[in-house]
C-alpha cells in the first residue's frame, strides 16, 4: 500500500468527522429499534432451529417475520431464504397485487433492467403485459417526481399499483430521499386512497431512521444480501407491509390456502437474525466509506454522486471516470482488494437482465452480495463505476487506497 496515498486519505478523513458523527447517531437510533424487536418478540435459541420439507411449525421463522415487521414498522411481513434476489421478490409483489386490466405506474422513470422482462418492457411470454397487466411510467423531473403528470395520469386512469424505486440503479438520476417519498405517498394518497403503494427500498434500509411504511407506503421490498442482511444472511429478501397485501404476496411465493404456514427455514434462521442483528452497524460502516470515497475522489478530479456531504438516501456511490480504462482499472482494483477470489481479473460480460456488458467486482463471501463491497458498471459512456457497501469501514479504506493507487500516481502526484 502507497503510505502517501494513505496519509493523503487520513488527512481528507479528519474533515468528515461532523458527518460521520451523524451516521454513528444514526446507526444508534437503528441499533436500538433492532435489538427492542428482538427483546419485545422474545428471541431465543430455540429460534435458530430449522425445519425442511414443508416448513409446518417453523417458530423461529415465524418469529423472524415478526422481528422484521417490527423493525420496518408494518402489520406484517414476509422474509424468506426461497426468494433468490430482490429483483425475485419485487417480480412475487407485481404478480401478487396485480391483475388482468391492472395498471402499474412507475414513478421513478423505467426500474432495475432486471424487471424489464418481468414487465413486459422487453418481450416475454412470462411477463406482466402477457397476461395483459398495463404498465405506464413518469419520468422523475431534476431528481424530483413529476407531480402534475402524476395527478394526471391519476386522475384518468384507474391506477391499481405505483411502484417507487428509491434506489438509482444504474441512471444517472438521484436517489430519493425518505422526505420526498413522504411528500409524494401523501401527494398520491390525497387523489386516490385506494392506490397501492408500493417501494423498492434495496440498498436504503437503515440508510436513515425512518422506513417506507413510517411515511405512508402500503408495502416494500427488499433483498437481504443488501442491506438488512448485514453481510452475513447469504440468500433471501423480504416483503413488509400490510398484512392482506403481504398474504397476497406469500400465496403467490407458495400457493393459494397455505400463504406463510409453508416453507422450510433450511438453516437460515441464524443467519437472517445475526445479519438483522448486524444491520446497523454495517450500513453505517457502507455509508462513511461512501462519504470518504466521495471526498477524497473529488479531491482527485472525478465527479462523484452524491457528493459527500449531500443527503443520503442508499449505500449506492456513483463515480464518472469518463474513460472506459480507468472504470475497468478502479472495479478490477477492488476486485484485488477483496477478500474472496482477489487474483481474479474481472472482465465486462453479458448478464442475465442486463442490455449491455456489465463490468462487476464482488469479491465477497456470498455471491452478488452489495453489501460486503462491490463496485459494478455498464461499459458504455460516460463510464461510471457503482460502488457500494463495506464488511467494514476499514476494509473499504483499504481499498480505496489501493484503488486510487491504481488509477494513476501521476494524477495523484501533484497532491502530496
Amino acid at each position: 500500500m502507497n503510505r502517501k496515498i494513505l496519509e493523503y486519505v487520513e488527512n481528507k478523513e479528519k474533515d468528515l468527522e461532523d458527518i460521520f458523527k451523524n451516521i454513528d447517531n444514526i446507526e444508534f437510533i437503528n441499533s436500538k429499534k433492532v435489538l427492542d424487536a428482538f427483546i419485545n418478540n422474545n428471541i431465543d435459541e430455540a429460534c435458530f432451529n430449522t425445519t425442511t420439507g414443508y416448513g409446518y411449525n417453523d417458530i423461529g421463522r415465524d418469529k423472524i417475520e415478526k422481528v422484521f415487521s417490527t423493525v420496518l414498522n408494518t402489520e406484517d411481513a414476509l422474509v424468506r431464504s426461497q426468494f433468490i434476489s430482490g429483483s425475485h421478490a419485487l417480480t412475487v409483489c407485481f404478480f401478487a397485487l396485480l391483475r388482468p386490466n391492472d395498471i402499474l405506474v412507475s414513478i421513478t422513470g423505467k426500474p432495475y433492467d432486471t424487471l424489464d422482462e418481468v414487465i413486459g418492457i422487453r418481450d416475454n411470454l412470462s411477463s406482466l403485459k402477457s397476461f395483459n397487466i398495463n404498465y405506464h411510467q413518469i419520468d422523475l423531473i431534476n431528481d424530483d417526481f413529476d407531480y402534475d403528470k402524476i395527478k394526471n395520469y391519476i386522475l384518468n386512469h384507474k391506477v391499481k399499483v405505483i411502484e417507487i424505486q428509491r434506489s438509482r440503479g444504474y441512471s444517472m438520476r438521484k436517489s430519493i430521499t425518505i422526505d420526498k417519498l413522504k411528500k409524494v405517498i401523501d401527494f398520491i394518497k390525497k387523489i386516490d386512497s385506494d392506490i397501492i403503494i408500493m417501494v423498492d427500498d434495496c440498498y436504503c434500509e437503515f440508510v436513515n431512521c425512518l422506513s417506507p411504511s413510517d411515511v405512508g407506503a402500503d408495502i416494500s421490498v427488499g433483498s437481504l444480501i443488501k442491506n438488512l442482511g448485514g453481510a452475513i444472511a447469504s440468500s433471501g429478501a423480504y416483503i413488509a407491509g400490510k398484512k392482506d397485501l403481504v398474504k397476497l404476496c406469500s400465496e403467490r411465493l407458495n400457493l393459494p390456502g397455505e400463504a406463510k404456514d409453508v416453507g422450510p427455514s433450511m438453516n437460515f434462521n441464524k443467519e437472517f437474525l445475526m445479519g438483522l442483528y448486524n444491520a446497523p452497524r454495517v450500513v453505517a460502516d457502507a455509508l462513511k466509506l461512501n462519504v470518504l470515497t466521495s471526498y477524497v475522489l473529488s479531491s482527485l478530479g472525478y465527479n462523484t454522486s452524491p457528493k459527500y456531504n449531500e443527503e443520503k438516501a442508499d449505500i449506492v456511490l456513483m463515480i464518472t471516470f469518463n474513460n472506459k480504462d480507468k472504470l475497468i482499472d478502479y472495479v478490477r482494483s477492488i476486485q484485488n482488494s477483496s477478500p474472496i477470489d482477489s487474483a481474479s481479473v474481472v472482465v465486462a460480460s453479458n448478464m442475465p437482465g442486463y442490455e449491455d456488458e456489465i463490468i462487476m467486482a464482488s469479491g465477497s463471501f456470498t455471491q452478488g452480495s452489495s453489501i460486503e463491497l462491490s463496485c459494478d458498471g455498464p461499459l458504455k459512456e460516460p463510464y461510471n463505476g457503482f460502488m457500494q457497501g463495506a464488511f467494514s469501514y476499514s476494509y473499504g479504506k483499504i481499498a480505496l487506497v489501493r484503488a486510487i493507487e491504481k488509477l494513476s500516481l501521476e494524477v495523484f502526484k501533484w497532491k502530496v
